[in-house]
């Protein structure tokens, strides 16, 4: 059972933007991980759960979930390693320990907050671990929300383009900057780079102060490059090519522009994986794999649109 901690534990590494949450409480892991939970929004019906991608952190995401706030309860959590969590031990860093986190989140919340009607809004990595996690532990969400799974197809020229992208961010993750005066400076090396040129200001502030943690007279990446760099290796031969038939819960994929120039290759694996798969999908135009970060308002809406589909709003 988690311990529940005051509503202002942790609200010095929130961005001004964010409300303080109800709640805050961490749980923890049988190897030592924590992963601290944050609740916002009143007692509702349906409660939403959502987390990131890989490097990332969820507060970063805040102009996407704001959406749901008014609507729902919204359990907003880290994967371990990352955010508000501390660095645990680098043997336990990879999707198996993640599928175990996910699914020990959503039962310490029910536990701790009584169980009702669920949804997961995932992003990538975190999607990733979420459809592990529903064929390996059973399926805790009444419905899952993923946005762009970074998953590898078994063949085809999306195959090629996605080992070729993974292999990209193993070595540019290798090599990041890790420690910075200040979060501006983050955010200024977001506002230059092709993914986060763009994103809002405020996204790019945000996202900068969810990364970052103080050390000393500066501030460092809450997930150490090493480990992010891991998590793209270890996504080559995840093998996760799943199909609508394997889940008895609804899910959405919620994909990059397939048709935007340069399109994401993950974007175009999406595409493909929905066809296969026999998903439930769509894209989000002008986008890439970001797009959370992007089009915020636009990935709510589709969001709340397959919700509303299912009979969870």
């Amino acid at each position: 059972m988690p311990t529940p901690r005051s509503a202002l534990a942790g609200h010095n590494r929130l961005p001004p933007a964010i409300p303080p949450p109800r709640a805050v409480f961490d749980v923890a892991a049988p190897d030592g991980a924590v992963i601290r939970v944050r609740l916002y929004g009143e007692k509702r019906p349906v409660r939403v759960f959502v987390s990131h991608g890989n490097g990332f952190a969820s507060d970063g995401y805040f102009a996407f979930w704001r959406h749901f706030l008014a609507g729902f309860e919204v359990a907003v959590f880290d994967m371990r390693n990352h955010g508000h969590n501390p660095v645990g031990d680098p043997a336990f860093h990879d999707y198996q320990h993640m599928i175990g986190d996910i699914d020990r989140v959503h039962r310490a919340v029910a536990a701790e907050f009584g169980a009702r009607p669920s949804a997961g809004l995932f992003h990538s990595m975190s999607a990733q671990s979420a459809l592990l996690a529903a064929k390996e532990l059973g399926e805790r969400f009444d419905a899952l929300v993923c946005f762009d799974p970074p998953n590898v197809p078994p063949d085809g020229p999306e195959r090629a383009a996605m080992l070729a992208y993974l292999d990209r961010l193993i070595a540019w993750a290798g090599a990041r900057r890790e420690t910075f005066a200040n979060p501006s400076e983050l955010a200024a090396e977001y506002a230059a780079s092709r993914s986060g040129r763009d994103w809002t200001q405020h996204t790019r502030a945000a996202m900068a102060r969810a990364v970052l943690r103080p050390e000393g007279e500066g501030w460092t990446l809450c997930c150490p490059r090493a480990y992010e760099a891991a998590m793209y290796e270890q996504g080559i031969p995840l093998q996760l090519w799943p199909r609508r038939c394997d889940f008895a819960a609804p899910v959405k994929l919620i994909g990059a522009d397939p048709a935007r120039g340069r399109a994401s290759p993950t974007a175009l694996a999406n595409r493909a994986l929905a066809k296969a798969g026999g998903f439930d999908y769509a894209a989000i135009a002008g986008t890439s794999h970001l797009l959370q970060l992007e089009r915020p308002d636009a990935c709510a809406e589709a969001a709340m649109d397959f919700l509303t589909k299912v009979g969870l709003r």
